[in-house]
């Protein structure tokens, strides 16, 4: 973050042999965890595009925002930035409800690529999204787990913001379809570290699954607390959120049946992810964050900006716009096509294995 009683740091000017992009990601608060792997992976693509030469004759420099802020002071704050010709675009994962206080007052004047898995329905002109929605993410997921575990009763548990409960939305219409319901759902303040009220009511509702719409260490805080009441025994848990990291931080003991969907897993092994898990260790070295979905998202979102702008040869938005659809570029996940704003992708379902996550399928997205 900046404030504007101190001096100014040296990037804070306009330079026209720069474009200037605010990478828009947690510092603290409970993305926090990992933020780091956020800022590393966007890093290495920065140094990558300059490599290639940058884009249209400029050095790509990242600008960081801290998003873990409240949504409004967030949006002023690259808004800011975006007036005084600092930055030229905006990239980043940060929660849905900082992208909505920051879409209306960025997204018509420079490209805003939105990097994190959301709630879905994204529509406003000049953002471009890179990760996963509910109905090729989730849906299937919730279809496969019924069918072979036979699961008929969810429980949803989620921080209290539009991610989670929009996301519960579609979960009910997607329980229904497999022959099953949401039994009960509980909605939580970022931050909560008292979950034995919600395992109450989970253990009563008899689910027999739960959908775990949390994020970062409420997400561990919540595993840890579900293995120690031993609700583990008999409750499956999906999570659309639920990178190495946190992966790692719940420990092993406290992930026993717990499922993660994403497009994006460190224990890939074709040759793209190997590739980047080699160029990531080669810049950073063996003790850097983990690797995870997260933190390759924004590994893309420098990417797809870089591809928008070449692609438009022109920083205007309309004409980026306007290019977007005959866009690709190519990353940890290969090569990858924009479809009304939005990346089209492969998604998988993993289940936690001790400190890593055992890739079990490609789920089959339907149109």
């Amino acid at each position: 973050m900046f404030r504007h009683d101190l001096p100014a740091p040296e990037w804070f000017t306009a330079d026209d042999s720069v474009l200037g992009v605010a990478l828009v990601f947690p510092l603290q608060g409970p993305a926090g965890i990992f933020g780091p792997t956020c800022e590393l992976c966007a890093r290495l693509a920065a140094e990558e595009v300059n490599r290639d030469g940058g884009v249209l004759g400029r050095e790509l420099r990242l600008v960081p925002v801290d998003g873990s802020g409240a949504p409004h002071e967030v949006a002023a704050q690259v808004e800011a930035l975006v007036d005084l010709g600092v930055v030229q675009g905006v990239t980043g994962w940060h929660i849905s409800s900082v992208r909505q206080a920051l879409a209306p007052r960025v997204a018509h004047r420079v490209p805003y690529v939105y990097t994190a898995l959301y709630e879905g329905g994204e529509d406003t002109a000049g953002v471009f999204l890179t990760s996963e929605t509910p109905r090729d993410q989730l849906r299937p997921a919730m279809d496969l787990l019924a069918h072979e575990r036979g699961l008929r009763r969810w429980f949803v548990v989620g921080n209290d913001y539009i991610w989670p409960r929009h996301t519960a939305r579609s979960a009910r219409a997607y329980a229904r379809a497999s022959g099953g319901r949401v039994a009960g759902e509980a909605y939580l303040p970022l931050g909560t570290h008292d979950f034995e009220p919600v395992l109450r009511r989970v253990e009563r509702s008899d689910a027999d699954a739960v959908l775990v719409l949390l994020v970062g260490s409420d997400a561990v805080r919540f595993n840890r607390a579900f293995a120690a009441y031993g609700l583990h025994a008999r409750c499956l848990r999906l999570s659309t959120l639920m990178d190495e990291n946190m992966l790692m931080a719940s420990g092993p003991s406290a992930t026993e049946d717990l499922y993660s969907t994403a497009g994006f897993f460190a224990s890939l092994a074709n040759r793209d992810t190997l590739d980047f898990h080699g160029q990531y260790a080669a810049r950073y070295g063996v003790e850097a964050p983990a690797l995870g979905s997260l933190g390759e998202s924004c590994y893309e979102g420098v990417l797809l900006l870089a591809a928008l702008l070449r692609r438009a040869g022109t920083l205007d938005v309309t004409a980026i716009g306007a290019a977007a659809g005959a866009v690709s570029y190519e990353g940890p996940r290969g090569l990858l096509h924009l479809r009304d704003a939005h990346v089209r992708q492969r998604i998988y379902l993993a289940r936690a294995d001790g400190l890593d996550f055992d890739v079990l399928t490609e789920l089959d997205a339907r149109p």
